[in-house]
């Protein structure tokens, strides 16, 4: 009896090695903190900041990108595997988590929530996750979609003029974050990538009511990144003005259509990066918020970048953006920033920019730090962010 005790007990513990050896769980994040200053600054995206909020200068310790995560992996057999994601946004300022899809709720995985399968035909991920879009944006600046003036702010700011409020992840023009997605991401040819996504939205009696579907092909090799991106959406931007607390009920028509073409090119320590995007509101291309703007408008971005030593890299981005429907609408932002890498794991960050904004424009230097509509505004910063 001792024996086969025994026997049993090495048994469990083998299957149990086995097993863990088989799978793997890591945590990860970014700790990223500094000092901003800006020339001018509003509280809230609402169009008429301007009357009603502070325009004085500040300066304060800027929110950069801090979040943490949980990934894991299980080797299923056969070149089969399940991963799973667990990725939350916070402000290192205060501890705050980052926003959910309806203002006021609460959430802890913030940005990612997900579970999936990947073998010899690519991957697929179910749950709230970055758009595909996401990356392609990222892939093809030479600023890599910072927080500080970048491809990411640009984009914001095209979403705030055509009626955004800034408190919901849900959006007038693309996607950041989904909920309900399933995201294909396909094996690379040769470089040639595509990844689908489709959201369901879930309201009943209308199949189409809250859906989103996009497409991005991309090409990777020989140094260019280049995109592709077609994203179509219904209801996407429930959280209108003057209602930013309470959603407007799901009509199922086709509010949020986003396309961009851009590129990246790396030749040894020089990178230059170029797009056009269009973002407009098939259901009424004059939708947007008051005070003039449409839910029309064009995005030219262009950008260039050195490294001159493996820990030294200056980045440098123009970002221009002009209502089709309303021509005094324009905005051009303007960028240089510094990266000294102090280890593998950490790095400091300087940046300075100039945001020109005419008439309903309200493009912003630094995310989350809303500007008032056709006010010119200067700001830099200079932080450190740790890895892990």
């Amino acid at each position: 009896m001792k024996l086969k005790i025994a026997s049993s007990a090495a048994l469990l513990a083998f299957a149990a090695a086995s097993a863990h050896a088989q799978s793997s769980v890591t945590l990860y994040g970014v700790l990223d903190t500094g000092v901003i200053w800006q020339s001018t600054n509003v509280a809230t995206f609402v169009p008429n900041a301007a009357q009603n909020r502070n325009l004085g200068s500040r300066v304060g310790l800027n929110e950069g990108g801090s979040m943490f995560g949980l990934t894991g992996s299980e080797d299923l057999g056969g070149g089969y595997r399940a991963n799973f994601k667990l990725q939350g946004s916070f402000s290192l300022t205060n501890g705050r988590s980052g926003l959910p899809d309806a203002p006021g709720a609460s959430s802890l995985f913030t940005q990612v929530s997900t579970v999936g399968l990947q073998g010899w035909f690519g991957r697929i991920d179910f749950g709230r996750q970055y758009a595909p879009m996401a990356y392609a944006l990222s892939d093809t600046d030479t600023r890599s979609a910072q927080y500080f003036g970048s491809i990411l702010t640009a984009w914001v700011a095209m979403n705030t003029v055509a009626g955004w409020p800034g408190n919901s992840t849900n959006v007038a023009f693309g996607g950041l974050y989904e909920d309900n997605a399933i995201v294909y991401n396909s094996p690379s040819f040769h470089g040639v990538s595509v990844a689908l996504e489709y959201a369901p939205g879930g309201v009943t009696g209308q199949l189409q009511g809250g859906t989103r579907e996009s497409a991005v092909l991309k090409y990777s090799n020989y140094g260019l990144n280049a995109a592709a991106i077609y994203y179509n959406g219904h209801d996407t931007n429930p959280y209108q003005y003057p209602k930013v607390t309470a959603a407007v009920p799901a009509t199922g028509l086709n509010n949020n259509r986003f396309v961009y073409f851009g590129a990246k090119y790396t030749w040894r320590s020089l990178s230059v990066s170029g797009s056009f995007s269009n973002g407009h509101n098939p259901a009424n291309e004059n939708t947007g918020a008051p005070g003039g703007a449409s839910g029309d408008v064009d995005m030219w971005t262009g950008g260039l970048g050195y490294r001159f030593t493996p820990a030294l890299n200056v980045t440098s981005g123009l970002y221009y953006l002009k209502d089709q429907k309303h021509n005094q609408n324009q905005s051009t932002l303007y960028v240089i920033g510094v990266n000294y890498s102090l280890s593998k794991t950490t790095l400091t960050y300087a940046d300075i920019g100039y945001v020109s904004n005419r008439g309903a424009m309200n493009q912003e230097l630094q995310y989350g730090a809303p500007l008032a509509p056709g006010r010119n505004t200067t700001a830099a910063t200079v932080g450190l962010r740790h890895t892990f």
